[in-house]
């Protein structure tokens, strides 16, 4: 048997990153993917679940409305509440990759380069050469 996901979308939420009484990092979010079957489209909304450096990853780099791509598995879990058996289907990553850069462009803070091209004001006494 083969238990598969492969899917590309965008974070339908904010990635909520915790961490478990033994200190493992798990993050759940929504990816929402766009189905599309003859001149129909649906928007599908799945809760995926990340571990470890994975959760940490993608809740530092990634988040609401970016796109992504996920691979893992499905996962069907139940417990009982107040109302009864509850029940949720949802995916377990295992590989989350980034498909477009930071939106707010907060890498470019830190990157020496950010100005390459643009004129600098340094007085000639001040050049080590």
């Amino acid at each position: 048997m083969l238990n598969r996901f492969v899917g590309i979308g965008r974070w339908a939420s904010d990635i909520e990153l915790k961490y478990t009484p033994n200190g493992k990092a798990v993050a759940n979010a929504n990816i929402a993917i766009n189905d599309r079957f003859g001149d129909k489209e649906n928007t599908v909304f799945l809760p995926v679940v990340m571990w470890g450096k994975s959760a940490e990853n993608t809740a530092e780099y990634s988040g609401k409305g970016r796109l992504v791509a996920i691979e893992g598995r499905i996962q069907v879990r139940q417990w009982e509440s107040e109302n009864g058996r509850r029940y949720i289907t949802e995916v377990v990553a295992e590989n989350v990759r980034f498909l477009e850069s930071n939106r707010d462009n907060s890498s470019r803070r830190n990157d020496p380069f950010a100005d390459d091209g643009r004129p600098i004001d340094i007085p000639d006494s001040e050049l080590p050469f």
